[in-house]
């Protein structure tokens, strides 16, 4: 079995993304055989529950009060929307229920209703994930006690080019952000966005922050860019999608334990270009029609997907798939 490293070199993962793409691919696969059963794929279930307004410029989010995108802002909902939202995802096959909230950091009163969030949504069996800006020590212990699995707070990109894309908050106040989830107790949900502009050494620094962490993020979401008008990225160079197929690989080779998602921009995947990732080693997808603002393939196409390569849910009855468990996942209402 590959051995769990945290010393990965910069010209190491270079190598990694200069191989023959068949021969990373091979390789990312055969470490992904190690660790997991290549089957089995993670569903998440992503829900904005505090919509736009954010002070942060981020130039990739429509979210940011910097850009106009149009976008609507909501503010945080009632608790009973995202429980029924939760109970929709877990009919639709998911496992796992991730909030996401347009903050630089969370007041107190606000994180006292996400608090009652994540306890109304860990009462309904899902795991439970939040994203919710940087957190101070003490928020992440009250996250931590009330039984938050995951936090996420992506790194986004390399060092280098970090400052090319956001300049409201520093890399190293993500990496503080991280240290207080990892003290409190909690999982870590951390990858970044490719397609950003960013040159390939770019992407090979993103990895080698993630991978170098004292300990792995147990989920690794490699998101690729989708482009909104507004924002600065919003006429940004398409990234060639065996780039990003290497960027999957690469990051399964580096953390061959953790979960690898397959996150933003599979609405502008073909089945085919899905497929190559999840050979190379995603094992990890979010499930339904929407990732906070911006599109995701509906849940119909997933399970049929799912159907045509295979795939089940993780934790799927053996045979069955989880992501079959309702047929009406879109009148999820019904099927509870």
């Amino acid at each position: 079995m590959s051995s769990i490293r945290h010393d990965w070199t910069r010209e190491e993962l270079a190598a990694l993304f200069d191989k023959p793409l068949l021969d990373l691919v091979h390789q990312a696969a055969s470490v992904h055989r190690q660790h997991f059963d290549p089957r089995e794929v993670q569903i998440s279930t992503l829900l904005s529950i505090k919509t736009g307004a954010c002070p942060e410029d981020c130039a990739y989010c429509p979210q940011s009060a910097h850009f106009k995108t149009g976008l609507e802002v909501e503010r945080l909902l009632p608790l009973a929307t995202v429980r029924e939202h939760a109970a929709q995802a877990k009919a639709a096959g998911a496992t796992r229920f991730c909030m996401g909230a347009a903050w630089r950091s969370p007041r107190d009163k606000d994180l006292d209703a996400v608090i009652a969030m994540v306890e109304a949504v860990r009462e309904l069996g899902l795991e439970t994930c939040v994203t919710a800006g940087m957190l101070r020590a003490d928020q992440a212990r009250k996250l931590a006690d009330a039984g938050l699995d995951y936090y996420n707070h992506n790194l986004d990109t390399s060092p280098e080019y970090y400052g090319e894309i956001i300049s409201t908050r520093t890399f190293d106040d993500r990496l503080q952000t991280l240290g207080a989830v990892r003290d409190a107790g909690m999982k870590v949900c951390c990858g970044g966005i490719v397609g950003m502009n960013e040159a390939r050494s770019d992407r090979v620094g993103l990895l080698h922050a993630l991978a170098t962490l004292p300990r792995h993020p147990e989920s690794v979401p490699i998101n690729q860019l989708v482009r909104v008008a507004g924002t600065p990225l919003g006429d940004a160079a398409e990234l060639d999608s065996f780039e990003f197929v290497r960027t999957i690989a690469v990051a399964r080779v580096a953390m061959p334990a953790s979960v690898v998602r397959l996150s933003a921009g599979r609405e502008q995947m073909s089945a085919e270009l899905q497929a190559l990732c999840f050979l190379a080693g995603a094992n990890s997808i979010f499930y339904g029609e929407r990732l906070l603002t911006t599109g995701n393939p509906e849940v119909e196409a997933d399970r049929q997907l799912f159907e045509r390569l295979g795939l089940v849910g993780l934790g799927a009855v053996a045979g069955e798939a989880t992501v079959a468990a309702s047929a009406c996942a879109e009148r999820a209402e019904r099927c509870s």
